[in-house]
């Protein structure tokens, strides 16, 4: 079994530690990249990580992951409201899949609210903070085939 897992930081996520820490907090992208991979190491996994703000640079990666990828934790960012094509894509490559939220996106505006991966996704964290990610991968792992 491949024992890689993807990381996938959706559009303005590259901004985590300046954007509105009132709502992210104060940790970088960095930050969450290495907090994933400590927790993935944890476990006996490692971690490929992309962000982009393009969604069909991630839609790449995601579909490049069923080469040499075990699952996949993905924070889509405002693609989770709008983007039938990252769900796709999820769905194609059959590797169950971790959404994360930073923020309590049920607390934030309505239109927030509307997931395109909620049913599909085998996890969701949702609201725990940058620590979500790590709960994430200890909630995913275990559910790998």
């Amino acid at each position: 079994m491949t024992r890689r897992l993807l990381l996938v930081n959706g559009p303005n996520l590259n901004l985590l530690g300046t954007r509105e820490p009132d709502v992210y907090g104060t940790a970088t992208l960095a930050d969450v990249e290495r907090l994933t991979a400590d927790a993935a190491a944890e476990v006996g996994f490692e971690v490929r990580a992309i962000q982009s703000n393009h969604e069909g640079v991630l839609i790449d990666a995601i579909h490049a992951a069923r080469e040499d990828c075990a699952a996949i934790v993905i924070n889509p960012g405002g693609l989770t409201h709008t983007s039938v094509s990252l769900r796709d894509a999820l769905t194609g490559v059959d590797l169950p899949f971790a959404e994360v939220h930073i923020s309590d996106v049920y607390a934030r505006e309505e239109f927030r609210h509307h997931s395109y991966l909620h049913d599909v996704a085998a996890v969701r964290v949702i609201g725990r903070g940058v620590q979500g990610y790590a709960d994430a991968v200890r909630e995913l792992v275990p559910l790998i085939p």
